[in-house]
Formats: C-alpha cells, sequence, structure tokens
C-alpha cells in the first residue's frame, strides 16, 4: 500500500506541484486559521533548512539545477504568509503559537531587543548575502556564456582527436547548455531574494503602525499596551520570516560561489583549510601571542592548543600516506608487470588518421596558438554539406619517424597522401608567370600539383601585390586533407555509415525504407550505389530520393552499375548544376559513334557488374586522343565533360580516372530539359602522326 501510495505520488508530482503554487497565491486572499498558519510556517522553516542542506552536500551548482525556480516558489510562499500573518494580527491582535513563542524566546518578550535584532538581520541578508550573491550570479552569466563558444570548440577538437566519443560529446554540449542557463537563471533569482528583504523592512512598519492604529482606534487599547503588543507580534512575525529568507539567501550564495568538485563543501573546506600543518602552527602561535598580551588567556590558548594538536596529527598522517602510497604504487606495478598484455586494442584502425612530424605539433597545440583541430572540424561540416557524407572521427597524433615537416593522411592505416609543409611559412602559388622578386623555396601545392613557394612572413603583402595567392601552413594541410576525404569518399564509406544515413532519412520516410531494405536490396548493395555515386564526387545529401529511385529499380535489376546510372538519372539536375553556365549552355565532348559502338560491342558482364574488355592498344589511342581533345577545350575556356550512352558512361570513366581523375563523364539520360547542349569537341579512335 505504501509503495503504491509513494508510486502515485511521484507519478504526479506535476499536478502537486501546480496546486502548491495555485494555493500559495490563494493564500494571499483567503483568511487562514492559527492553527494552520503555524503549519504552514513550520513547512517555510523546513523547507528553508531543506535548501540549505541541499546547498551544502551538493558537489556541482548543477546537481541544484531547480533552485532558481524554488527561490521564486519559496519567496512568494513567505510573502504569502507575511499577509496572512498580518491579517491574523491586525484583526485578532494574535498570530498563532509558532509566531507567539518566537517574540518570547528569541527576544524574551523585550521589542526594542527584537527589533534590533530584526534589522541586523535584514541588514545582514540584503547588504551582505543577497548583494554578494547577485553581483556573484551576474559574473558567472557573463562569463559562461563568453566561455560557450570556446567549450563547444574544445568539445569539436576532443571528438575530431578520438578523445570522446559521439555520446560523450553531446552529454558535454548538453551539460555546457544547462550550465549557461543556470547561471542566467540565477541571475534573475537573486532579485528575488533582494526584493523579498526589501518587502520585510516595509512590511514591519506597516504592522506595527497598523497594529498601533487597530489597538488603539478600534479596540480602546492604551497606547503603550498596544504598542508593546503589536511591536512584539510584528517582531516575532519578522523573525519567523527572516531567519528562513536569511538561510535561503545563504544557500544561494553557496551555491553560484560553489565551483565543480568530487566532494562536497564540508569534505572540501576539512582538506584545503587542514592541508598545511604550518598555517596551522603559525596561527596557534598569534593566539598565543594574543594571550601574552592582555586578551582573555584560557580561550586564547585552548583554541591554539587544539590548532597544534591538529598540525602534529596532519603531519603524522601525511608521512604515513606517503609511504603507504609508495608501496601500493610498487605494489601496482608488479601486479601490472604479472597480468598478461591485453593485445586487443593493437587490433583497432581508426578510419582516418593524421600523422604528423614534430615540427608540426604546434599546428595542433592551442596554446601555441594552432587551430588545425578546429579546422577539421570545419571540414568535417563541409564535407557533410557537400557530399551529404558524415566523415569519421580524424585521428591526429606526432610521428618521430617522419621528416620533421612531414605529414601522411592514412585510410584504415594506409598512406594515401603525404606532403611537407613549413608551419611558419606561407605558401604563395604561382599566377602562371615566372616572379624571381619573391624570394622563397619551390614547392609543389600538395593537393593539386601547382607550381608555388614557400615564403616568410615579411614577403606575403608583396607576393599578394605581384598576382600570386598567398594560404598559411594549416590552410594548405587543410585543404589537402579535403582533398583526399571528396577523392577517397568511397573508399571510406562503410556498412556502419549507411546504416547511419538510412536511419537518419527513415525518419523522413519510414515506407520506402521498409520497402528497400531488405527486401529488394541488402545494406551492402545500397552501400555499393552509394560508393559508386561518391566514386564521382555525386553528393548522397538527397537520400530519399536516392532510396525512392532504388526502390523503383531494384524490382528490375539487381545489377548494381545499373542501378547507380538510375539514380544518377534521378539526380541529374544536382549533377549538372555545377557545370551549366549562366546561360544554361553545357559545352560537351562526344565519342565518335563508331567508337562509342566499339566501346559498347567491348564491355562484358561479371560477378561484380560490368567491365570494359577493350584492346589495350585500342584503349590507349583514345585516351591519348581524349586527353588531347580536353586540352583543346581547356584552352577555349570550356570545362572538359563527355557525354556518351548510359552503358558505356560508366565504363569509361573506369579506364580513366586513373589518367583523367578530374574528367567529368556523363550520359546523354542525365541531359535534362531547359539545359542547352553545345558540342565543342569530337574524340575518334585515329592514331596521332
Amino acid at each position: 500500500m505504501a509503495i503504491m501510495l509513494k508510486r502515485k505520488i511521484l507519478d504526479n508530482t506535476d499536478i502537486i506541484a501546480a496546486m502548491g503554487i495555485v494555493g500559495i497565491v490563494v493564500m494571499m486572499v483567503v483568511p487562514l486559521p492559527a492553527g494552520f498558519l503555524d503549519i504552514l510556517i513550520t513547512l517555510n522553516i523546513t523547507a528553508s533548512v531543506l535548501t540549505m542542506m541541499l546547498a551544502v552536500f551538493a558537489q556541482d551548482p548543477l546537481e541544484f539545477s531547480a533552485l532558481p525556480s524554488l527561490l521564486l516558489t519559496l519567496t512568494l510562499f513567505r510573502l504569502s504568509l507575511n499577509v496572512s500573518a498580518t491579517r491574523l494580527i491586525l484583526l485578532d491582535g494574535h498570530a498563532g503559537q509558532v509566531i507567539q513563542q518566537f517574540g518570547e524566546f528569541v527576544i524574551r518578550g523585550n521589542p526594542v531587543v527584537g527589533f534590533i535584532i530584526f534589522i541586523i538581520l535584514v541588514l545582514v541578508q540584503f547588504i551582505v548575502i543577497t548583494k554578494g550573491a547577485e553581483r556573484v550570479s551576474e559574473v558567472a552569466a557573463r562569463f559562461t556564456l563568453d566561455a560557450m563558444p570556446g567549450k563547444q570548440m574544445s568539445i569539436d577538437a576532443d571528438l575530431n582527436a578520438g578523445m570522446i566519443t559521439e555520446q560523450q560529446a553531446r552529454d558535454r554540449r548538453k551539460a555546457i547548455q544547462q550550465e549557461a542557463d543556470f547561471y542566467g537563471a540565477m541571475d534573475g533569482s537573486t532579485k528575488f531574494v533582494k526584493g523579498d528583504a526589501i518587502a520585510a523592512i516595509i512590511i514591519l512598519f506597516i504592522n506595527i503602525i497598523g497594529g498601533f492604529i487597530a489597538g488603539v482606534v478600534m479596540q480602546g487599547m492604551p497606547l503603550l499596551d498596544a504598542l508593546h503588543k503589536y511591536t512584539l507580534l510584528t517582531i516575532g512575525e519578522g523573525l519567523v520570516s527572516q531567519i528562513p529568507a536569511l538561510l535561503i539567501s545563504t544557500a544561494t550564495g553557496l551555491v553560484v560561489t560553489r565551483a565543480a568538485s568530487e566532494s562536497n563543501l564540508g569534505n572540501d573546506l576539512a582538506k584545503q583549510l587542514f592541508r598545511n600543518p604550518k598555517a596551522l602552527f603559525i596561527t596557534a602561535g598569534v593566539l598565543t601571542l594574543l594571550a601574552v598580551l592582555g586578551l582573555p588567556p584560557v580561550p586564547m590558548l585552548l583554541v591554539a592548543a587544539a590548532l597544534i594538536a591538529a598540525g602534529v596529527m596532519l603531519q603524522r598522517n601525511s608521512k604515513v600516506s606517503v609511504v603507504e602510497e609508495t608501496a601500493a604504487a610498487r605494489e601496482s606495478e608488479i601486479e601490472e608487470s604479472k597480468k598478461p598484455e591485453n593485445v586487443l586494442n593493437l587490433l583497432h584502425i581508426d578510419h582516418m588518421e593524421l600523422e604528423l612530424g614534430y615540427a608540426l605539433i604546434a599546428l595542433v597545440d592551442v596554446q601555441q596558438g594552432g587551430d588545425l583541430l578546429d579546422r577539421i572540424v570545419l571540414i568535417r561540416r563541409q564535407i557533410a554539406s557537400e557530399l551529404g557524407f558524415i566523415v569519421p572521427v580524424i585521428r591526429v597524433r606526432d610521428n618521430m619517424n617522419l621528416q620533421p615537416n612531414q605529414y601522411i593522411i592514412k585510410i584504415r592505416g594506409s598512406e594515401i597522401a603525404t606532403g611537407e609543409i613549413l608551419a611558419d611559412h606561407y605558401m604563395a602559388m604561382s599566377s602562371g608567370f615566372d616572379d624571381d622578386s619573391i624570394p622563397g623555396t619551390p614547392t609543389k601545392e600538395p593537393a593539386f600539383g601547382l607550381d608555388a613557394k614557400w615564403i616568410n612572413a615579411m614577403y606575403r603583402e608583396q607576393a599578394e601585390l605581384s598576382g600570386w595567392m598567398v594560404v598559411d601552413a594549416p590552410t594548405v594541410l587543410a585543404t589537402h586533407i579535403t582533398e583526399v576525404i571528396k577523392t577517397q569518399a568511397w573508399e571510406i564509406l562503410n556498412r556502419q555509415d549507411v546504416k547511419s544515413l538510412i536511419d537518419h532519412a527513415k525518419e523522413q520516410a519510414p515506407a520506402v525504407v521498409d520497402e528497400l531494405i531488405p527486401d529488394l536490396l541488402s545494406l551492402g548493395q545500397v552501400q555499393k550505389v552509394l560508393a559508386n555515386l561518391l566514386r564521382e564526387r555525386v553528393s548522397i545529401r538527397d537520400m530519399v530520393s536516392i532510396l525512392e529511385t532504388l526502390a523503383d529499380q531494384a524490382q528490375g535489376t539487381k545489377d548494381l552499375d545499373r542501378l547507380t546510372e538510375h539514380v544518377r538519372q534521378a539526380l541529374a539536375r544536382q549533377i549538372l548544376q555545377p557545370l551549366v553556365g549562366k546561360d544554361k549552355t553545357l559545352p560537351v565532348i562526344t565519342l565518335d559513334p563508331q567508337v562509342e559502338q566499339q566501346i559498347l560491342d567491348s564491355i562484358q558482364p561479371s560477378d561484380y557488374g560490368t567491365f570494359l574488355a577493350l584492346d589495350p592498344k585500342m584503349l590507349q589511342v583514345l585516351v591519348q586522343n581524349l586527353t588531347r581533345e580536353i586540352e583543346k577545350v581547356t584552352l577555349k575556356g570550356f570545362t572538359p565533360v563527355l557525354v556518351c550512352a548510359p552503358l558505356v558512361r560508366i565504363n569509361l570513366k573506369r579506364v580513366t580516372e586513373r589518367q583523367l581523375p578530374q574528367l567529368m563523364v556523363l550520359s546523354y539520360n542525365e541531359l535534362v530539359q531547359g539545359v542547352q547542349v553545345q558540342a565543342v569537341g569530337m574524340v575518334g579512335m585515329n592514331r596521332a602522326s
């Protein structure tokens, strides 16, 4: 029965809280009996003490994230109690046993003493605690908001370096947002406590003046009797209200001044105040000196003796703990050496790695101004936006076996690209003519192989004025990483990545995903189609359209090359967009019909799709003629685009991508309406003379 009742209460806490707040507001209007008011005053004291204890035992301010709302609720509750108590005092001449006993016990029935104590409590709360807590809240809120971008970048850098997982990164970002919300709310909540202290002083004088008038005019009491009675009741009511308010103000100050720790306030104070025995001995000496100079010797010497005893105990414990820690460390080393080595971690291979020579480590060191990790975060976002592909975490590590200025980009443990950069120099890329007036070390831009020079910072402005394109070393490395990812995205993409992309698409179009996988195509087959698209730098961001096309076409064929062509046709406008000029004209190179037929006849099926079984000599001539035609088209100012039949397209692209990786090969089916095709060249099989 008790368990069911507890569960019912926990399940309806929102209703209970709403009813409680409504009840607090009703208290201001509805008269309350004195006995019920005693219970509510006791609840107010209980809530204040409980809040104080929670603030003391909290290890982190966010553990008490409900404090801002609680402050508002308790402030409103105290004001309602003030209104109810004032009503009883003025109408009935009493306000229950709690207020009466407070007046008699705390101030012994003396209204003058009570008035002074009340004023002291209000001043302590208003000027000292509340004012300080308000200022700390303002500063904490401002610094927390200012630090948010840096913390976010630090999380992204740790994630990019592989130090934390995606889930840990999300948790940290959520904690940062909660921290900002908390301190922002506390900045406003301290105004409630400040206003409560001001209201208490005003209510005090209203009660005294109103009670005096009610006693003399309405009840015919003598002047001194009325003043004594109503002042005593008012002071008692004020103390009952202000002592809990003081506890709440103190709790607020403790929370906003509390730094995150692994233990509570008591443990932190004990560790830090009694950490150094020398401080205790010096304090004991000061107390002894004060006793000798004439201050009461008994309390001074007692406290001094206690401090000396505590200091001696701390010295002994510290020596013992050092010996124990040393012995424990030795035992741990011995035990660790006896354990069998865990080699499973050595089997892990990162999706992508960036290894740096020791001269390039500064590029990733934030303290030295390195921002490479932040650039890698931006690269991952750029690739996701352009290709619709989530790049895995890029592990960045140093490699002392490399040349000082060398770096290596790896995919699944295999070296894909390498280069050398000078971290303290700028790379100036050639403007098309030699200019020996700019001194520097000749080099090649690593991503695109352009002629360039490494120049000192002092020549940067001169090089820019001479028409050279000048970039810093981190930009050179970031560009190379970006180009490697774009080129090798099809190789990086695995089934797990595809599963994540499909799960994301399922949120928008669950029907097409359920129809396609696994009834029509397996996850691996979809991955192969997406890899085919990425291999030619076709964005897979429009995943829903891709899956829709596969669901339509997979019922008729399971050939992955044909399915890829169907998907390309569905994405034709997206593919053509960067190729078409402002006048909607697309300059293209075509194949001689006889050449196209020869290629078509040479296409052979296999277990892995189709392949081009063309005579090697004919293939060599074809590539040479195609290269020559591309050079002609480029000299005319056009971007080379080859158009051919759908079945020819994918096979021709594969046999030419090694010699002509930048060549865009389209099929006739990808030429959508509204695009004007302009033939600017044709490739035949005529041998070069």
